[in-house]
């Protein structure tokens, strides 16, 4: 079986949070391979506890699919002050013969974002809504790099590694099936409160889920964080304000400072998006018929990475520029306008010294006396029940291939991947019984002994 029949039969996607099937993205040839080992946002444990635990498997995996696709120059990107890290990855590159290359990168956010590090490797910006591969680059994050070492020695993704932070007795990692329920990850960490909130993912762009929401959540390919919060912390407010507040409050209180559009990683890699004159014009939104008009005016919000930036740090005034935007987006598709982006962006001079020093963006979050304290221990949990997303992933879902009452082992697959589509197989992530499809889960039981 060759790499990309591996990959794809191991069910494996994006594990850093977007979830785009690997077996797409390899199918590709390219000049650098870079593994991205950031761990764009703060308070997110699980990829250095990866790089700390299995070094080799990770470059291991990294050289095979590097000779795979063609590239000449391969780098493990990640912050320089992650010295254990460095030090097991060094160990891993001297032990396996690798050629891989550490770049060592300051702490900011968003390091991690694929085109944030394409440039800050390569020198060259991502098109405008573009690609890595568009400049000859793809990047693939540390925990894929462990599920392809798994994939090729015949193993599905059936259990994810993640960490539990914040509001709790101490940091945790976990090692659980994919479908786990997130209450029971998080009561492993012993949460500190009686009631609490939760950010799944990080800090920036993960999303908040409060009270009886909580109990339905489920672990996924792509879950790899969960922070527990008090319930009126400010993450928590931000995420409570309605849309129609957030445009009023853009109407009547943009001072046009420009710190959103000036402190945008997209504008700082030569991107057009400003967004302080969509918020600048958003009084006028509704009135605007003419699609040429809107997207003259609006179109620049296309280019949004809803990194958070504008709204969580740049802005003086507490607004909402990325929800702003989008709300632009969504009324940009609505119209069928798809703006003309520029192929051959050019990063500014600024760039360098427009980056978001971690700990500051961490202290303007409310979140130090989380930031110091890191996952050392990993449990292991093996829950009677599991409940996975037929749908985990970036595209279109795949097709069942179980029935109610059927008997299945660990690593049976449960979801088969669409052929010709965007798509990603599922597989049973413990022993069991199915007890429930309803079109967007499949319910495995463990049978009673």
């Amino acid at each position: 079986m060759n790499l990309i029949e591996a990959v794809k039969n191991a069910g494996i996607v994006g594990a850093g949070g977007a979830g785009f099937p690997t077996h797409v993205k390899l199918s590709a040839k390219a000049q650098v391979f870079i593994i991205n080992a950031a761990e764009c946002e703060p308070l997110i444990e699980t990829d250095k506890y990866l790089m700390r635990t299995f070094p080799n498997e990770i470059v291991k995996a990294a050289e095979i699919i590097a000779e795979h696709i063609g590239a000449e120059r391969k780098v493990l990107a990640l912050k320089s002050k992650y010295q254990r890290e460095i030090e097991a990855l060094q160990q891993a590159i001297i032990e396996t013969d690798s050629s891989f290359q550490l770049v060592k990168m300051k702490s900011f956010y968003p390091a991690g974002d694929e085109q944030t590090l394409v440039q800050l490797v390569t020198g060259r910006s991502v098109p405008e809504r573009g690609l890595p591969l568009d400049v000859g680059s793809v990047v693939s994050n540390v925990g894929t790099m462990l599920n392809v070492y798994q994939a090729l020695q015949g193993s599905p993704v059936t259990d994810k590694y993640l960490s539990v932070v914040g509001e709790v007795a101490n940091p945790i990692m976990l090692y659980v099936p994919v479908g786990t329920s997130l209450q029971d990850c998080i009561d492993q960490a012993c949460p500190l409160l009686e009631e609490y909130d939760i950010v799944v993912g990080g800090p920036m762009m993960g999303k908040v889920y409060r009270g009886d929401a909580i109990q339905s959540l489920t672990v996924t390919k792509t879950t790899g964080n969960i922070i527990v919060l008090p319930k009126n912390h400010y993450l928590v407010k931000c995420a409570e304000l309605s849309l129609s507040s957030i445009i009023a409050q853009t109407r009547s209180a943009c001072i046009q400072c420009k710190m959103c559009t000036d402190m945008c990683p997209r504008f700082l890699i030569g991107h057009k998006i400003r967004p302080n004159m969509v918020m600048r014009n958003m009084y006028r939104e509704r009135l605007i018929a003419s699609n040429d008009e809107y997207e003259t005016i609006f179109g620049e919000a296309a280019n949004c990475c809803d990194c958070g930036i504008c709204e969580m740090f740049a802005c003086p005034m507490s607004l909402s520029p990325r929800k702003v935007n989008i709300f632009i987006k969504t009324q940009l598709a609505a119209r069928g306008i798809k703006p003309e982006r520029n192929k051959n962006p050019e990063a500014s001079a600024d760039l360098q010294y427009r980056r978001i020093p971690t700990e500051r963006l961490v202290a303007r979050l409310d979140l130090m006396k989380y930031y110091h304290f890191h996952a050392e221990e990993c449990i292991t949990l093996r829950p009677a029940q599991v409940s996975l997303l037929i749908k985990q992933h970036i595209g279109a879902p795949g097709i069942p291939c179980v029935s109610v009452g059927d008997k299945v082992q660990k690593g049976d697959l449960i979801v088969r991947a669409k052929d010709d589509s965007l798509s990603a197989s599922v597989h049973a992530s413990i022993e069991g019984k199915v007890t429930l499809i309803d079109g967007e889960r499949i319910v495995i039981d463990k049978e009673k002994e």
